[in-house]
Parts: structure tokens; C-alpha cells; sequence
């Protein structure tokens, strides 16, 4: 069959306009709904779905998409985020136009660490004049999702926009005091936008749902300079884009709403936001299933990261009170389940577990070693803890608060090196 002479225009159209783009990854979240488990990183650098971090989906989106130039702007408790960064994101060549750069605070146009979503590229206004890209997409670092931005930034340059905002179709309650939401017009501008409202503004005919923002926005580079100057001057700015940015320049700018859905079937699409524990465990378990909704497995939309040279995993022993088994579960490269039975359960990579144990329902990030006889359900087990022999994690939260362990509000356990007592620090 033919190729469609006008879809090649199309495609060297859009290819221009993803050389013309600067991608700058908001990677400073603190994260503190996820408790102990940023103690020691940035939510960032948070492992999630067996061998990646949450940095690598807004990062793989942006090599999927053919942004190619990258800037990571790190802050709180960054030295895991960068070592990853390092190792699994430095190999791309500068000599074609290509980079993932880090970006820390580092006090450029202010004695201040980064005091906001906008002071942080302010901070940066040095660099991004250098580079001088006729567009900046700035992504927020710590969200779940596949997202092609062409999409995005074809609809930005065809609507004549001078600010897009991406934005999702959220539950009104689950929205509440957690997202920035807009009304739009029947052309999807912008007329109002509220930061983290406790009463949210209804959709129109849909009053149980409401516009959310997913922190993601595309700048014409001219315009977003001229923004971030102004608001740098002004004392009484919080310096954020949800909270001062957009709401100041509705009025006398054009800022539309990108609507995020499916390509293939026009729904609501995946995106997810892994900020508390029940969240990140939820969204790992959605991971087990025959058919989730993130698909791992596409080759069209690889997730890249930096992972190391392990053996395949392993399972041993096949007697009737020692079988090495896993069910409906996801096994990460390096493991050994040595005579123990796994069920529904997502195992990172290069973990041990010994024999007579039962694990279900649990998320078991790297370097684990869980000893002989434990019984453990419905539980996260952070990095290098090392499981004592007996343990019983899970089935009594009196007995599992007596041990200094973690539950969430809905009843998910979490288990750190430091409340075993064990040596903390390696993220």
C-alpha cells in the first residue's frame, strides 16, 4: 500500500516541532505521604513496577516522543535520583542535539533553594536562554503514566496557545485540596483555574467530575520568560505555576486545556498518582493482573532505566511443604524463591526468599532477604530490609504497630530497614 504523502508533511512537521522543544522534569518532590519510604529519596526516585523508578515514565515519554533534550531539576534528597540518572540516562550524545542534563538548585538568581514549580525554572533562566528552544514542556517528575507529547504540542501550536495544560477528568472527591482544577470553554481555553480547591468546580452536565491539571504544561519559550521574570520580582508570590502562574495570566493570555485520553480508544486514560502508600501499593498490584491497564510489555512504548547485569530469577525445591512457586505474580530479574509460595505478589529485583514462607499481596522492592517461615500479606517491604526468620507481617495490626511497622489507612503495612533496627541509608 501507498504512504500517504500527506502523513510524511505531518510527521516532518511535528518532528520540528520536537527539536524546537525543551523538556524540563519537575524531580523535587518531597513526597511526604509516602512516609518513610522518602526518608532517604526524593519520591522521584521511588522504585515502582518491579524495575523502575518513577523518574523513567515522564523520562521514557519524552524519548518516545522525540524530545531529546532534557532537564532533570532536582532538589530534596536527590543522591539516589541522580546516581540513577547517571547511570541509566547519561548515554545520550551531545554532539547530535541530544541530553538528559541534572539540573540541582543551585542558587543562580536567588540565595534561596527552589521555593516553588516556577521559581525552580526561574532558577534556570541562564540555561534555557543558552539553549534557546522555541518551546519548554515542563512535566511533573512523580506520576504513572504513558503519554506521547506530540499530541500535546501539535494542539498547543494549532490553537495558537501561549500556555497548554494537560489536564484529566478526576472525581470530584477524589480531587479535593490534591490537584489544580479548571473550567474551560467548548474550545477547551482555560477561563478559570483554582489550586488544590476543597470545593472543586463541577465539569458542566457532569457534576460529579471535575478538570483536573496533571502538572504538565507547554510554554511558548518568549512568553513563559517574560512570566517568570515578573513573578520572580514579586515578594508576595508563592512562586508556583498552579497557585500564581496560571490564574494571573487567563485573562490576558491564551491558555488552553489539553484533555488526556486513550489514543486508541478515546477513554480516560491511565495516569496515576503514586503519592501516598495505598496509592503506590495499589497501583503496583494493578501491575498482577492478565491485562492492566499500564502495559510493560509494548514495544512501541518501551520504559527505558538503568538496571543491573543480573541471572534470570529462579525457583527451587518441589516437595509438598517446600515448593518454590509464585502465582499471579511479577518475578524481576536476579531472584530466588527457594521453597516458599508467592501469590499476587511484585518482587523487585535481586530478592531472596527462603524457604516455608507465604508471601501474598505484597510488594517487595530490591535487595530483600526474607528468612525461613514467614507469613506476609497486603505489605510494602522497602529496599535491603532483611526479613527475620518467623516473621509474621500483616495478619494483626496490634502486633504489627507493637513491632513498629507502618499501616496505612487502608490497612497496608510498611517495613523498613530502620524499623527492623538494620543499618538505613541506601535508597
Amino acid at each position: 500500500m501507498p504512504e500517504n504523502p500527506s502523513s510524511k508533511v505531518v510527521y516532518r512537521y511535528v518532528s520540528h516541532l520536537t527539536r524546537d522543544t525543551l523538556a524540563l522534569i519537575l524531580a523535587g518532590g518531597r513526597g511526604t505521604r509516602l512516609h518513610e519510604l522518602t526518608d532517604f529519596r526524593a519520591k522521584p526516585a521511588v522504585h515502582f513496577g518491579g524495575k523502575y523508578r518513577i523518574i523513567d515514565f515522564p523520562l521514557s515519554n519524552c524519548v518516545n516522543s522525540g524530545i531529546r533534550r532534557i532537564g532533570v531539576l532536582t532538589q530534596y534528597k536527590s543522591h539516589s535520583l541522580i546516581r540513577h540518572l547517571v547511570r541509566g540516562w547519561s548515554h545520550f550524545k551531545k554532539e547530535l542535539g541530544e541530553y538528559v542534563e541534572i539540573l540541582p538548585a543551585s542558587q543562580q538568581f536567588s540565595e534561596e533553594w527552589y521555593q516553588g514549580t516556577a521559581d525552580a525554572v526561574y532558577q534556570n533562566l541562564d540555561i534555557i536562554r543558552a539553549l534557546k528552544p522555541k518551546f519548554i514542556l515542563i512535566l511533573s517528575g512523580d506520576h504513572i503514566y504513558k503519554m506521547d507529547y506530540r499530541s500535546m504540542l501539535l494542539a498547543h501550536v494549532e490553537s495558537g496557545s501561549e500556555m497548554t495544560v494537560s489536564c484529566l477528568e478526576v472525581p470530584i472527591e477524589e480531587a479535593a485540596g490534591a490537584f489544580g482544577v479548571m473550567s474551560v470553554d467548548e474550545n477547551n481555553r482555560i477561563l478559570r483555574f483554582d489550586e488544590k480547591p476543597e470545593n472543586p468546580t463541577p465539569m458542566p452536565g457532569n457534576p460529579g467530575i471535575t478538570l483536573a491539571s496533571m502538572g504538565n504544561y507547554i510554554f511558548n519559550t518568549d512568553i513563559l520568560l517574560d512570566l517568570l521574570e515578573k513573578d520572580g520580582k514579586d515578594p508576595g508570590s508563592d512562586h508556583d505555576f498552579g497557585k500564581n502562574i496560571i490564574p494571573a495570566i487567563l485573562k490576558d493570555h491564551k491558555v488552553y486545556a489539553y484533555p488526556f485520553r486513550d489514543p486508541e480508544t478515546g477513554k480516560l486514560a491511565y495516569w496515576r498518582d503514586v503519592g501516598s502508600l495505598d496509592a503506590f501499593w495499589e497501583a503496583n498490584m494493578e501491575l498482577i493482573s492478565p491485562n492492566p491497564e499500564l502495559n510493560l510489555y509494548d514495544p512501541d512504548w518501551p520504559i527505558w532505566t538503568y538496571q543491573r547485569q543480573l541471572p534470570p530469577a529462579k525457583f527451587v525445591f518441589d516437595d509438598d511443604e517446600r515448593r518454590g512457586m509464585a502465582v499471579d505474580s511479577v518475578v524481576s530479574g536476579g531472584c530466588i524463591i527457594s521453597g516458599s509460595h508467592l501469590k499476587k505478589t511484585l518482587l523487585f529485583s535481586d530478592v531472596r526468599v527462603h524457604s516455608y514462607s507465604s508471601i501474598e499481596e505484597t510488594v517487595i522492592l530490591p535487595e530483600v532477604v526474607i528468612n525461613r517461615h514467614c507469613k506476609i500479606r497486603r505489605a510494602i517491604i522497602d529496599r535491603g530490609c532483611e526479613i527475620p526468620e518467623g516473621a509474621v507481617i500483616g495478619f494483626d495490626p496490634e502486633q504489627d504497630k507493637a513491632n513498629g511497622f507502618r499501616i496505612s489507612s487502608k490497612g497496608i503495612v510498611l517495613v523498613t530497614r530502620g524499623m527492623l533496627g538494620q543499618p538505613e541509608g541506601y535508597a
